[in-house]
């Protein structure tokens, strides 16, 4: 993953490794796909997806916003909220987040579209290969598989959870 053209975090105490933003990619279940939509305005669309090696798979219609603005500019940022704890005697919330950018591509690869639809079918409803299989047969046709290759990856998480981390290892 290149850093260059990306800020380095404000706030680096809050920073979270690789490691654990890496691993609330892996357990959230959808977060907000941002795209630069028409007119240059921000296109932001909640999706569900799937982390796998190192990349974000989505599902999406052969056709739509979305679409479009992949199609005129590939820049992209993908944003997961792993936690979030409202702590009102404290004024604030106890959050796990991660911010992905890249540059998102529809596969064409017919290979790895079939292995993102799966992956994607895998973990939205575990243990049901038949039905999987019945889904893919059906609408895999009409399906447009999106790859969101990343470049950037940035988690943080809130002074509450860094604090309590801290004071634990006081201990």
């Amino acid at each position: 993953m290149d850093t260059a053209p990306f800020r380095p975090m404000r706030r680096r105490v809050q920073q979270m490794d690789t490691i654990s933003a890496e691993a609330i990619l892996r357990t959230a279940t959808s977060g907000v796909l941002s795209l630069i939509g028409d007119g240059g305005y921000p296109y932001g669309v909640p999706m569900s997806y799937v982390y796998h090696d190192g990349h974000i798979y989505f599902h999406s219609a052969i056709e739509g916003h979305k679409v479009d603005a992949i199609r005129s500019n590939s820049c992209a940022s993908f944003t997961v909220i792993g936690r979030d704890e409202v702590l009102p005697q404290l004024y604030t919330s106890n959050f796990a987040s991660v911010i992905c950018f890249g540059h998102i591509h529809i596969v064409s690869d017919e290979a790895e579209r079939r292995e993102a639809l799966r992956l994607l079918g895998q973990r939205y409803n575990p243990g049901d290969e038949a039905g999987l299989a019945r889904e893919m047969a059906h609408g895999a046709g009409r399906t447009l598989v999106l790859r969101l290759d990343i470049q950037h990856l940035s988690g943080k998480e809130g002074i509450e959870a860094v604090r309590q981390r801290a004071h634990a290892n006081d201990c």
